[in-house]
């Protein structure tokens, strides 16, 4: 009998498609490394995670940042490619080199600014748009979340919990380093890259899905199509409560668009059920927007 296994192939990907993620994974460890020595390493503003750590064994040894950077997250290539995958791991893999030997080169190139508050700011910035861009297209530069997987499965606590704790104790250890006055810089430094890598990996463009349940589902449907431009999918459900086949129009919109079909849907059932939720990626499909007639 043919198993599961002999029937699932690992398609092979495509030459432009790993291109494109190699070249803007190369683009994103390199704009690290210019958060890293031009704004963050010499105003002993650190970042959190092996990045963090890294910086401070730098700055004790003297050794060059990209050395630490490459020894140090070495050992969560291997769990990396046992917890996510060959793919992830080779990704990880050529970021992780482009950050050493980018922040190698960037060494000796004078900072823009000896204000660590300036310095948080716009390294911040300039860190998390790098690290969200290597983790969009499938890759990695630091090893700690890869840590918090496996603790995950042993402890109590969920992998974010467990990164916010590392972390925390990472930039607390820069107050006993550089002082507790660059420790606050850190925290504000971290803050900023962590939002920065959220708004990277989910895009400037926010997208909603709705979800609409009315009586009226043809009129709303129409309306949607011709005064909106917008597709719907109908999903069929039954009430809880009374046990009554609904039909559910399900539909996406940008953010922009959000008003105008509330205001569509109020105008043809004022009890209309709706329901919103942030969507950060979509694929495939019809969602392309057609014309309003």
């Amino acid at each position: 009998m043919e198993s599961v296994t002999d029937t699932i192939e690992h398609k092979k990907m495509e030459s432009s498609h790993l291109l494109k993620r190699l070249i803007m994974i190369l683009l994103g460890a390199s704009l690290v490394a210019v958060g890293l020595e031009i704004f963050l390493a010499p105003n002993q503003v650190i970042d959190g995670g092996i990045t963090g750590i890294s910086m401070i064994f730098s700055h004790l040894s003297g050794v060059k940042l990209g050395i630490f950077l490459f020894l140090l997250n070495l050992p969560f290539l291997f769990l990396g490619y046992k917890q996510i995958g060959k793919t992830f791991a080779i990704f990880t893999l050529f970021g992780i080199v482009v950050l050493s030997v980018a922040t190698s080169l960037l060494h000796p190139v004078e900072p823009l600014t000896d204000d660590p508050l300036l310095a948080a700011v716009f390294g911040g910035v300039i860190l998390g748009i790098g690290v969200g861009m290597v983790i969009r297209y499938g890759g990695s530069l630091d090893g700690t979340e890869i840590l918090a997987i496996l603790f995950n499965k042993k402890l109590p606590f969920s992998v974010g919990e467990t990164v916010m704790v590392m972390n925390l104790f990472i930039l607390g250890s820069a107050g006993f380093v550089f002082g507790w006055e660059h420790a606050m810089y850190s925290l504000i430094a971290y803050f900023i890259a962590f939002k920065m890598i959220d708004l990277t990996i989910e895009g400037l463009e926010s997208t909603k899905s709705v979800w609409i349940i009315s009586d009226q589902h043809r009129e709303i449907r129409n309306a949607l199509f011709h005064r909106l431009g917008r597709g719907v999918t109908y999903l069929h459900a039954e009430g809880g409560y009374s046990g009554d086949e609904k039909k559910v129009i399900f539909c996406i919109v940008t953010r922009l668009e959000e008003a105008k079909l509330k205001s569509i849907v109020e105008e043809i059932d004022e009890d209309a059920f709706l329901a919103f939720a942030d969507i950060y990626d979509v694929k495939g499909g019809h969602f392309k927007k057609q014309d309003i007639h």
